[in-house]
């Protein structure tokens, strides 16, 4: 399968220079990937929100569900827990994960769903055209905050290191290379993969100079795996408000029993779940 096989005929909407369209491309060359490598394109399953980001659901030609606002995380999840066997990718705008999906993001993490989580984090809410959300910067002049929002950012990589996701990374949708493998280490890793990406809103907060000028690569090698101090530091490195350095890469990754395999260890023993999904369907029909 060639990575356009997997774009729709469904028209684009995005506005020119939205930082969606890089994610897109790296997604679609990361399920290619995975199809050519064996795995059915029928179990790759699409999650998203409501925001520009949602529209991804339309675009790539993989099944796919819409979630309500802030609600992406329960779905994938539902899915994940009723079928081990797919590939569950979820995407989410920063607006709709941070704020309203706090929650269902932090219960995620410490469960340790088998899930790729992408966030879309452009930093505003653009499809409701210029609000600030939980990662725009003190003083950010949002259309809701006219003399500038005067609170303070969360820093999600922090948040998720210490929530307990065992694998935490950052991507910048204008390096593309890095970001595929950043979604295809977030596939293939077994358990919570959390994964932001730093896009610009082209129409309300475009910060192309301000991100090529700050990014770096994270070393890795520079901390062992699993070194939740040494990720913590460097997720601290910028707060999403000051003028700092941004680090790209795998701040953290630990290798533990996954929400789905606990789940199994608690099941009736000859249990069949697609026996029971049956059933399910039977009993409604």
């Amino acid at each position: 399968m060639k990575p356009v096989d997997l774009v729709t005929r469904a028209p684009n909407t995005w506005c020119p220079g939205c930082g969606n369209f890089a994610i897109q491309h790296a997604l679609k060359d990361v399920v290619s990937g995975l199809v050519e490598e064996g795995t059915p394109l029928e179990r790759v399953v699409l999650v998203t929100g409501i925001g520009c980001h949602g529209k991804m659901a339309d675009y790539l030609g993989v099944n796919s569900f819409y979630a309500i606002h802030g609600r992406t995380l329960p779905v994938a999840t539902g899915i994940k827990v009723a079928n081990p066997d797919l590939v569950v990718i979820a995407c989410a705008g920063d607006g709709d994960c941070y704020g309203e999906g706090l929650e269902h993001l932090l219960f995620a993490a410490k469960r340790n769903v088998d899930v790729t989580l992408l966030v879309h984090d452009n930093r505003v809410y653009g499809l409701t055209t210029g609000q600030y959300t939980p990662t725009s910067p003190l003083g950010f002049p949002g259309r809701s905050t006219p003399r500038g929002t005067p609170e303070y950012p969360i820093n999600p990589v922090e948040l998720m290191i210490a929530g307990g996701a065992s694998w935490v990374g950052r991507g910048y949708s204008r390096r593309l290379p890095q970001l595929r493998g950043l979604i295809r280490g977030g596939i293939r890793h077994r358990g919570f993969s959390f994964l932001e990406v730093l896009q610009v809103c082209a129409t309300f907060y475009n910060r192309t100079e301000y991100y090529d000028g700050h990014v770096y690569d994270l070393d890795t090698g520079s901390f062992p795996a699993g070194e939740v101090d040494a990720a913590l530091a460097a997720a601290r490195e910028w707060d999403y408000s000051r003028d700092a350095r941004i680090p790209l890469g795998v701040f953290y990754e630990a290798v533990f029993p996954t929400f789905e395999e606990r789940l199994a260890e608690q099941r009736a023993p000859g249990a069949d779940p697609a026996e029971v999904m049956r059933k399910l369907f039977r009993d409604r029909t």
